[in-house]
């Protein structure tokens, strides 16, 4: 990391519905990491008592306080707990990574937890309705008394904030961790050992993530008669409904369902090519994570993220649309052109320094102390 003598310090509070299962909460995570490592002093709050991904800083465990009864009233405690904690602390910048998709709430947020105190709203989904709730002309203006704001995605910058009448808003990508694979953990779950495999990873919501349309293009790709498999990763929901309709299909054999893993790196890093078939994204860290490992992916062009992350037929494939028989095309390609294939892999580990702990931490860094100082 670099540090400048006229650096400062500041005392950051980072709030996050938790710490677990989530790309956003993964990325909080991973910003406690990176602001800790820059010298500032962090602190954490989290709503729910849920946590998966490691983190560095004091953390304030609202969740902790939940009672079986979770009334109006000991809500509005739990509340007035954080107000407290926040004026105590009286910290440099709050960092906010919460949905915004309900107006009272944000409203509540504003007028009596969050009031005279400086803060930046971080924006993880293209989703309008979740970065601006439901009342977006009013809440442009909650957006526009923040210190500044911070967007995942160029898309959700350009498309969703400033469109809508966000005037400070900045780009800074979620970054992995080059360090996070541990040569260690190579461990492969049997089912998949020796096998030459597709995945597919996340949280099993298939109105989001579409697995079903993946599903489809894997059948249809016949890859499956060659001995080829779809493994995929996580845990959710729909996944009794998905393992029900992939039972129906000819390639029931050849798809493998697995739970969800803190250490998926040596199932990303042995998989053929990992694929991404959401409906919408903010910035899909499968994407920046599987090539890091230097795994090539296969995505629909969906809004937003795969288009600044993959060059088409360079690091990976990018699908212009959500067709089942172009995905499938996308599948065979992989398996079959080597020359394709081969570039994507020897390009993907480079492809995405620029999202790397270190570059991303750095532009946090220069945030804080231009807009802190």
């Amino acid at each position: 990391m670099t540090h400048h003598k006229s650096e400062k310090h500041f005392k950051i509070c980072l709030v996050s519905i938790s710490l677990a299962k989530g790309g956003a909460e993964r990325s909080c995570a991973m910003l406690s990491e990176m602001l800790s490592d820059s010298g500032h002093e962090v602190y954490l709050v989290i709503l729910n008592n849920q946590i998966d991904f490691p983190f560095k800083g004091d953390l304030f465990n609202l969740g902790l306080f939940k009672k079986k009864q979770d009334n109006f009233w000991f809500r509005y405690l739990r509340f007035r707990k954080l107000r407290k904690y926040l004026v105590k602390n009286s910290f440099d910048v709050i960092i906010d990574h919460r949905p915004k998709n309900n107006y009272k709430r944000e409203l509540f947020y504003q007028k009596y937890i969050y009031r005279d105190l400086p803060k930046i709203y971080v924006a993880h989904t293209s989703k309008t309705q979740q970065v601006l709730t439901n009342n977006l002309k009013l809440f442009v203006e909650i957006y526009n008394m923040n210190i500044t704001n911070i967007s995942v995605s160029k898309y959700i910058q350009d498309k969703v904030l400033k469109k809508n009448g966000v005037k400070k808003c900045t780009t800074i990508y979620n970054a992995f961790d080059p360090l996070w694979y541990d040569e260690k953990q190579n461990s492969i779950p049997s089912e998949i050992k020796n096998k030459e495999y597709i995945l597919s990873y996340g949280r099993i919501n298939d109105e989001i993530k579409d697995f079903a349309f993946l599903i489809n293009s894997f059948n249809k790709s016949m890859v499956w008669q060659k001995d080829k498999y779809l493994v995929i990763l996580g845990d959710g929901k729909d996944k009794k409904k998905l393992i029900d309709f992939s039972e129906t299909l000819p390639c029931s054999e050849k798809i493998i369902f697995l739970p969800f893993t803190n250490t998926p790196f040596p199932i990303i890093k042995n998989a053929k090519f990992v694929t991404i078939t959401s409906k919408y994204e903010g910035f899909p860290m499968v994407l920046a994570e599987s090539l890091s490992l230097g795994t090539p992916v296969v995505s629909l062009d969906i809004i937003s993220g795969p288009s600044e992350i993959i060059i088409d037929q360079q690091n990976g494939l990018l699908i212009g649309k959500r067709e089942v028989s172009l995905f499938s095309e996308g599948i065979v390609t992989m398996f079959e052109d080597l020359n394709i294939y081969n570039r994507c892999k020897n390009n993907a580990k480079t492809s995405v320094a620029e999202f790397s702990k270190e570059k991303i931490s750095d532009k946090w860094n220069q945030l804080l102390q231009n807009e802190l100082q």
